[in-house]
């Protein structure tokens, strides 16, 4: 009888054919189909491109089919308009736009940088004039801007960029339009005579091209995109998103730069780094970060801010008194300080005056709340014990100013830079002091003027 040998590495063999043949079974199953719902309500801020740009790479991350846009907004910032507008072209993943009522202003320009637009019944978009914060209408210089935004845009996705350009533009007149490759005369519109903007009805979008079916739901679009058993992953704003957003709110920000500069102007005052100093310098962080992570601040703003702040504490440490650095170094902090409340798209000059006339409210009203603030603390048991000496122990070489009134006229030595307070040495006790509100050197000669409490008040000789 012949006996049949298999080689020795029959198993192996086996084991690997049985490993493709699976694999290649795989391959033949249906992928599961992947789509990203983002919700785009409300206004547009400067809050909202880092949570979309962030939308768009986990989609595609992800290897998603789609990312579905739902849009019902009145508009907002053009600049974050623009923003977005970038975000979904530079998409690698198709993307939709669902326009569930209306996209008006911006919502147009964000709308028509998607792949497919479709709108439930009785929706509107258009109307995407550039208005100034008082809501009139803006310059020519913002209107070109915004008017070429919109043809690009509409160009790059195959729409009429003559509707586009009308939903800018109230100066525009025409008569037929060409849609399919057919040029047909248009007499329903009225923005097609000067005078009037562009804003389309889901009935005529459709008419024009301008967008790609009319869908009540959601799910009504799932199933024209072919994807009705797709998995839906919808898109949420996270809580750093939200703070950022936080941040950057108008109010918000012109806070958080004015009391940063002015904490740092207070600081200037006082000997060494102290609370003032921190609070200001965490303020201006939190504004700077905030900004340049919505994309409102760009690096050359940042390095204007930062090259200021370098002057001011150039000032501080190196330079004695109050000069040429610390004067320059508050200029260019307000210089950078105004160009943060400047969108990153061209202005009119109503924008500008208006961005300088909140910087000079807000430091105006920081001012006011520093010095309101600055009287309440100054009233407390925690400033005394913080600012005065009068409560720390003679071991620690100091001794209170309370009962120094016979020093009055007597002589000591400056024992740090007096800004204007400071410490001084007399004999062998170390008094802090204030001077009438200049500037004394570190082992500068001093007299005691005056005595009042805590107070103690010294002169240079």
């Amino acid at each position: 009888m012949t006996v049949l040998k298999l080689p020795t590495n029959w198993g192996n063999i086996c084991q690997m054919r049985l490993t493709i043949f699976f694999t290649f079974l795989i391959t033949l199953l249906p992928a599961e189909t992947v789509v990203y719902r983002v919700p785009i309500q409300g206004t547009i801020d400067l809050g909202l491109p880092p949570y979309i740009e962030r939308s768009i790479e986990t989609a595609e991350e992800a290897n998603a089919d789609a990312i579905i846009f739902e849009i019902d907004t009145f508009g907002g910032r053009v600049d974050a308009a623009t923003q977005i507008k970038d975000a979904i072209l530079a998409s690698k993943v198709l993307t939709v736009a669902f326009i569930n009522r209306r996209a008006i202003s911006a919502g147009a320009l964000i709308s028509l940088s998607c792949e497919k637009i479709y709108m439930t019944g009785g929706g509107t978009i258009g109307a995407a004039t550039a208005v100034d914060m008082q809501g009139q209408k803006a310059s020519e210089k913002v209107i070109s801007y915004m008017r070429e935004e919109m043809a690009s845009t509409a160009e790059t996705r195959g729409r009429n960029t003559t509707i586009a350009t009308g939903m800018v533009d109230e100066e525009l007149s025409f008569t037929h339009l060409v849609v399919d490759g057919d040029s047909i005369e248009v007499t329903d519109l009225e923005g097609r005579k000067e005078g009037k903007l562009i804003t389309l009805t889901t009935e005529k979008a459709l008419k024009y091209d301008m967008i790609d079916g009319e869908k009540e739901t959601f799910e009504d679009v799932l199933s024209e995109m072919g994807a009705s058993n797709a998995s839906v992953r919808s898109s949420k704003e996270n809580w750093s998103e939200n703070f950022v957003r936080f941040l950057t709110n108008p109010i918000v920000a012109s806070l958080l730069t004015t009391f940063g500069f002015l904490g740092i102007l207070f600081e200037l005052q006082s000997p060494g780094w102290g609370i003032p100093g921190t609070f200001g310098a965490v303020c201006l962080a939190l504004s700077l970060g905030a900004s340049y992570i919505a994309h409102l601040a760009t690096m050359t703003d940042l390095l204007i801010i930062i090259v200021g702040i370098t002057l001011l504490l150039i000032e501080m440490i190196l330079i004695p008194g109050f000069g040429v650095a610390g004067i320059s170094g508050i200029g260019i902090i307000l210089w950078g300080l105004y160009e943060l409340l400047l969108p990153d798209v061209p202005v009119g000059h109503e924008i500008q005056s208006m961005a300088l006339t909140g910087l000079t409210i807000g430091i105006i009203g920081g001012i006011i709340g520093l010095v309101l603030l600055f009287r309440l603390m100054t009233k407390t048991t925690f400033w005394q014990k913080l600012s005065s000496p009068s409560i720390q122990s003679p071991e620690a070489g100091y001794s209170s100013s309370i009962g120094l009134e016979e020093m009055i006229g007597k002589e000591g030595i400056a024992d740090t830079d007096l800004r204007p307070s400071g410490w001084i040495i007399i004999g062998d006790e170390r008094i802090f002091v204030v001077t009438e509100g200049s500037f004394i050197e570190k082992d500068d000669k001093v007299k005691i003027l005056s005595v009042d409490g805590n107070r103690v008040v010294v002169r240079k000789i």
